[in-house]
């Protein structure tokens, strides 16, 4: 099983009018594959925030390897 890590994005609108992406959430989980760490993560994350739709505080969800440092 590999390890990676999965931020949940937001788009919002700042004051100067534009657009920026936020970080909502990042979690970091043991999967088999980039897919499988997606569903997972969406899991972790409805659960730490008590939701039904993790859709209610982010707009996407971007999973790279995680990396480890010696």
């Amino acid at each position: 099983m590999a390890r990676y890590i999965a931020q949940f994005m937001k788009g919002v609108l700042g004051e100067n009018g534009h657009e920026a992406e936020i970080c909502q959430c990042s979690v970091e989980i043991e999967a088999s594959n980039k897919a499988h760490a997606a569903e997972l993560a969406k899991i972790k994350f409805c659960e730490a925030a008590k939701l039904k739709n993790w859709r209610l505080h982010a707009d996407r969800v971007h999973v790279t390897d995680a990396e480890f440092t010696s």
